[in-house]
């Protein structure tokens, strides 16, 4: 039987890397992307995933790497959208290029993937297509109006999404991620953080979830976060 095939875009050495490895644990053949890919050699060796380069905000490379993904057997039947960007600050000293890129990173690249991934997995019959989302996606927070706006954005999207594509066999997941996630070193508790490794639990049991009984949205939180 042929493995199951992933695609994780955005790819960092937190939750994606997690990601990377529990699903090459379940036996996937994984497809990690990023704007900078010399990061991630050492991840590809230890997962067997292959590498491809991409912004995810442009248009040209998001078709190139679909391209290249159809052309590697590699076409994802469980995509997953990663990348984020903000920035921060007084509403009126926000600098506008940098509000721009938020919107691009967060909402555009997003529906870029999502619309490919979607194309191809409509002609399959199946698939599964999850957006990582933040607490910023359902309250906007004072001086952090572009996060909200992207994460808004993205939220809007994976609900029209969902709504549209599960009658068509395309499981839709946006994951709320509300509090910071853990990373070796920085200080934080065990209560104080999400442990990555945890978030892609989550993930990967939100894509076997029986369709008899789909959700489109989870929001993971610490036990001890407020919200």
């Amino acid at each position: 039987m042929a493995k199951e095939r992933a695609l994780i875009l955005g790819v960092g050495d937190g939750l994606s890397a997690s990601l990377a490895r529990l699903l090459h644990k379940e036996g996937m053949a994984v497809a990690l992307a990023a704007r900078n890919t010399d990061k991630l050699s050492a991840l590809a060796e230890e997962t067997g995933a292959k590498v491809y380069a991409c912004d995810a905000a442009d248009r040209d490379e998001m078709a190139g790497l679909f391209d290249a993904l159809d052309a590697d057997g590699m076409t994802p039947e469980l995509a997953i959208y990663n990348p984020s960007f903000r920035v921060r600050g007084p509403f009126v000293e926000l600098d506008q290029d940098a509000v721009e890129k938020t919107l691009m990173v967060c909402a555009y690249g997003a529906f870029l993937m999502g619309q490919h991934a979607a194309q191809r997995m409509l002609k399959a019959g199946r698939g599964t297509i999850l957006f990582t989302g933040a607490s910023a996606g359902v309250k906007g927070y004072a001086k952090s109006a572009p996060f909200a706006m992207g994460k808004f954005a993205l939220r809007g999207l994976a609900q029209s999404m969902a709504r549209e594509l599960h009658p068509q066999n395309i499981h839709i997941g946006h994951f709320v991620i509300d509090g910071g996630i853990a990373k070796d070193g920085d200080g934080r508790g065990d209560d104080a953080a999400l442990h990555p490794d945890a978030i892609a639990q989550s993930y990967l049991q939100f894509h076997r979830q029986d369709r008899s009984s789909w959700a489109w949205e989870l929001e993971l939180r610490p036990w001890k976060e407020t919200f």
